[in-house]
């Protein structure tokens, strides 16, 4: 197990590919903390799907968004661990539109939900990460945010924002042996890809070198190599997960 007792927060955590991040995280050892908001039922299912594992766990709402919510959701985590070792900042939602026809609730919803949630999660991680001198923090960008695409300005925004975030970051908390690093992903065959229309899907497939999907597994193996110690000396780092898609 390459993370035997490590204490990992996954935020968004109940379904799609923060899902199988969690139980990845679970198998190779950690004690998983699983952020969630609406989807409760989910969340549960998980919870007792990674105690199958002998690995502990633990369930927490929050809308990582918002900035006091975030500080009580690591306020408890703390209470229960102790410490945070690992945080993935996975949660993530998209509501398209071209930018003529945005309205400004759009825009707002989605530079919070998927950036804003990177910062407040950041911070509180990082200050009990700087008292321990060790952390990995692990930010899901998207390859929207390296070409950008109709209709997704707010989001494009967004997940590039992550990239420049986890640079500047990356200096800042260097000295203190923690890692920061961004995996920019392709279209993974889980969560929003699945609910895109098949049209939509066939498009997309076609510019895809590959001429596949990103699977799940291609997503959480060079995620749980840059939480070991072999990765200590990467940081600042976006490396793309995407097929040859972006290149």
């Amino acid at each position: 197990m390459k993370l035997k007792n490590k204490v990992a927060l996954v935020t968004g955590a109940s379904r799609g590919l923060g899902r199988e991040i969690a139980i990845r995280l679970a198998k190779e050892g950690a004690h998983v903390i699983i952020n969630y908001l609406n989807s409760s039922k989910e969340a549960i299912k998980l919870k007792e799907n990674i105690e199958s594992y002998a690995a502990s766990c633990m369930l927490l709402r929050a809308d990582v968004s918002n900035h006091s919510e975030v500080q009580k959701m690591f306020k408890l985590l703390l209470e229960e661990y102790g410490r945070i070792d690992i945080l993935i900042n996975n949660a993530g939602i998209y509501k398209d539109s071209v930018v003529w026809k945005m309205e400004e609730s759009t825009w707002d919803t989605i530079l919070q939900i998927d950036l804003k949630s990177v910062f407040n999660c950041t911070k509180f991680a990082v200050e009990n990460m700087r008292k321990n001198t060790s952390g990995r923090i692990i930010n899901i960008s998207s390859v929207v945010g390296q070409t950008g695409e109709f209709g997704t300005s707010n989001y494009s925004a967004a997940k590039a924002g992550i990239m420049g975030f986890t640079k500047s970051v990356s200096k800042e908390v260097a000295n203190k042996g923690i890692t920061i690093n961004n995996l920019s992903l392709g279209y993974i065959e889980t969560g929003m890809l699945l609910r895109l229309p098949e049209k939509v899907q066939s498009k997309i497939k076609i510019k895809i070198p590959m001429k596949r999907w990103g699977k799940p597994s291609e997503v959480t193996s060079p995620l749980v190599f840059l939480c070991t110690e072999g990765a200590s000396y990467i940081t600042g780092q976006t490396i793309n997960i995407n097929g040859g898609y972006y290149v």
